[in-house]
């Protein structure tokens, strides 16, 4: 089994769900729940509840949130290697879900600002392992040079990358031509379509998976409903698997982050990209059948 090292965000997740249509400056009457979140943390936790060997580091503060959370990480059996930030607080995440189930997130990184280069520990990057990456931690000037590091800890190591691209609205702001410079050379990137239309400004999935295989050997792109698909530059067409019908959408929080987790697993074992495509595709349709974007403990 192939160790994997998620490097990446972790935060708390205040996710109100409204239960009817915004009243704009005014009340709206809604369901308030708090989870365990944070992209890189969240990829973690599925790893760990499907059976892998994974590790993740990130940074906390030093406040009770960050205490259960660091627990939580623990709870689903991750190797959490977690530094305690004795000033910011641990991140926090205001997801609000309108009453038609659309999402909006506001996001205080908290701690997670602040991991540094001295954060890593180098024990973790060893030969054999994979990195998975999450964007967010590039994205965010503060904590960018410990991405950075990390990548080139993983690259000296000879390990194979994997790169989340995060979120759109962020990765816009940051640019594409920055972001794909500082992820050049990891083996895959996962992407939704919106997140690829920034990074390429195609409109079409399977286009613009064509394109960043110019600085991926391989690219796989989330579509919601319409499943997803992967490609690399020595196909015609992309391989395309369809999404899993599910009775009720509950939260869609973190069902990316489900996913990748789903395929990673397959993939690092050789399997067939369809077989890693409908792995992950089934581990979103869970995600989006409860609250959260943990798996339940």
């Amino acid at each position: 089994m192939t160790r994997v090292v998620v490097v990446g965000d972790l935060m708390t997740d205040a996710v109100a769900r409204a239960r009817y249509p915004l009243a704009r400056a005014s009340d709206t009457p809604a369901i308030v729940t708090m989870h365990g979140g944070g992209s890189g943390a969240n990829v973690a936790s599925w790893l760990a509840v499907e059976g892998s060997d994974v590790a993740f580091i990130g940074r906390r503060g030093a406040d009770i949130t960050g205490r259960n959370r660091d627990m939580e990480l623990m709870g689903y059996g991750v190797d959490a290697r977690l530094v305690m930030d004795p000033e910011r607080p641990t991140g926090t995440c205001v997801v609000l879900v309108t009453h038609k189930g659309e999402r909006t997130m506001l996001s205080d990184p908290g701690a997670n600002a602040a991991l540094s280069p001295e954060d890593l520990p180098r024990d973790l990057f060893t030969s054999g392992t994979h990195l998975h990456l999450s964007g967010y931690t590039l994205i965010n000037e503060g904590s960018r040079e410990a991405g950075q590091t990390a990548l080139e800890f993983a690259r000296r190591a000879g390990m194979s990358i994997s790169i989340d691209s995060s979120s759109s609205a962020p990765l816009e702001r940051t640019g594409a031509e920055s972001f794909l410079e500082w992820t050049h050379g990891a083996k895959l990137l996962f992407a939704n379509a919106d997140q690829a239309k920034v990074l390429t400004g195609r409109d079409d999935p399977a286009a613009a998976a064509k394109v960043l295989t110019a600085w991926f050997p391989q690219v796989v792109i989330k579509m919601n409903t319409d499943g997803a698909l992967w490609y690399t530059n020595n196909r015609a067409e992309p391989v395309r698997v369809p999404a899993e019908s599910v009775d009720r959408v509950v939260d869609g929080t973190g069902a990316g982050d489900a996913f990748a987790a789903g395929f990673l697993s397959p993939w690092l074992t050789g399997k067939q990209p369809s077989d890693a495509l409908a792995a992950g595709c089934s581990l979103a349709a869970k995600a989006i059948a409860h609250l959260g974007a943990r798996p339940r403990l």
